[in-house]
């Protein structure tokens, strides 16, 4: 496997280099305008599935629920497609036949992972609804993973709305974040729940009655666990402010990391003297820390003459530094992000290590963690986690919290 993968990274490398004019000589199908039901096929005879519609031979947008995520970057080689993913690293590779469908893999190479992928061309339908919902799970349902697994269970918020055709959608919020955009039908007494974000590829499957759920959850081709829910209209996660503090005897952070230049920085260099800042802890390859850095991005631009600096502590599975740097490179360029994003660490983004980066913390326990600290340069708040924009009203209630408790800090 390893060494297929290796080819197919080399492939691609090598029909990324090739100039326009070369590929266009060496193109023999390209995609056809229109839209495709993909789907990535996992264990158990299961499939992700997740739609996307092509808007030309070099764009197509892919669709779960109200996101929609423009990618622009598609090369071709002889009879293949190569659609490399926004911001991610992973990319869908895959043979063009004859009816315009497509046959091939959804790779990512910094994980060694591929799992076969396909696609129907003029085809828009997720999920069948088959025979119509038995019930509305329209609601909050307090739920727990892996229940009784110790080390593996962990608990989680299920949000979702469910229309007159069975259609659903919402997602599961966890202590850490959330599943982003979800979306799929209640079958009968069948509930499938898809979405596909560039990075990960999740599935989830249950039986469901009108007060209780069981079922798995999937991602990719690798990972498989339980979960059960009930509904619970007033089930409440615990705080994201409680689950990550200081260790006894600190009261501020410390670190050193390059950026991007190979430059050292830290707190104490000048441009954060006497200022509010916002540590972000994150990495490249996270779906939450993307939503949450297009947020900061754009709070930072706004607000970045009023006393307030953010600096980012990427975690990246990239192998070496200089693969790293480029990831951080192309996360700043496409999302437009102008604060520093520092190399805290590659070749993975072990927690236990990162802590280690990190000594002061009581643990490093999600992607995306945000610490908040005073002009004095102490640590007055840490987020753990974030609620992005695929679990509504708790995304707009974390915007407004971050930016009350961001005015109180420059207001002192």
């Amino acid at each position: 496997m390893r060494y297929l993968l290796g080819l197919l990274v080399s492939v691609l490398i090598f029909s990324c280099k090739n100039d326009t004019k070369t590929n266009s000589q060496n193109q023999s199908k390209s995609l056809k305008s229109g839209t495709y039901r993909a789907s990535i096929l996992i264990q158990d005879n299961e499939e992700i599935p997740f739609i996307f519609k092509v808007e030309s031979d070099k764009t197509l947008e892919i669709y779960n629920a109200d996101e929609i995520i423009v990618v622009d970057e598609i090369d071709y080689q002889n009879d293949s497609v190569y659609i490399n993913l926004p911001v991610f690293k992973d990319f869908l590779v895959a043979k063009i036949t004859e009816e315009n469908n497509l046959s091939g893999y959804y790779v990512s190479p910094d994980r060694n992972r591929k799992v076969p992928f396909e696609a129907t061309y003029k085809n828009a339908i997720r999920f069948g609804t088959g025979t119509g919902a038995a019930y509305n799970i329209e609601g909050v349902w307090e739920t727990v993973f892996s229940k009784g697994v110790e080390g593996d269970e962990y608990i989680a918020k299920g949000i979702f709305k469910q229309q007159d055709d069975g259609k659903v959608t919402g997602t599961f919020r966890t202590t850490t974040g959330d599943y982003r955009y979800l979306e799929g039908v209640l079958d009968g007494t069948r509930l499938k729940l898809s979405t596909f974000d560039g990075a990960h590829a999740f599935y989830f499957t249950a039986t469901v009655t009108d007060s209780t759920m069981n079922g798995y959850f999937y991602s990719g081709n690798h990972w498989k666990e339980p979960f059960e829910a009930k509904r619970n209209a007033n089930y409440e996660l615990p705080s994201s402010n409680t689950l990550t503090y200081l260790k006894e005897g600190y009261d501020s952070l410390d670190f050193v990391f390059p950026n991007t230049s190979d430059e050292l920085m830290s707190l104490k260099d000048d441009r954060f003297k006497d200022k509010v800042v916002v540590v972000q802890i994150m990495g490249t390859w996270c779906p939450n820390c993307l939503d949450e850095s297009k947020y900061y991005a754009d709070f930072y631009k706004k607000n970045k003459d009023k006393g307030i600096e953010f600096v980012a502590l990427a975690f990246e599975y990239a192998k070496d530094k200089e693969t790293a740097f480029s990831r951080i490179d192309r996360l700043a360029s496409k999302i437009n992000i102008n604060y520093p994003i520092l190399l805290a660490q590659y070749g993975g983004a072990d927690k236990t290590k990162a802590q280690e980066k990190l000594p002061m913390l009581n643990h490093v326990l999600s992607y995306p963690t945000s610490i908040f600290i005073d002009k004095k340069g102490r640590v007055r708040k840490i987020h753990t986690g974030f609620n992005g924009p695929a679990t509504g009203e708790k995304y707009s209630e974390f915007k407004n919290e971050f930016e009350n408790f961001v005015a109180e800090l420059l207001s002192e």
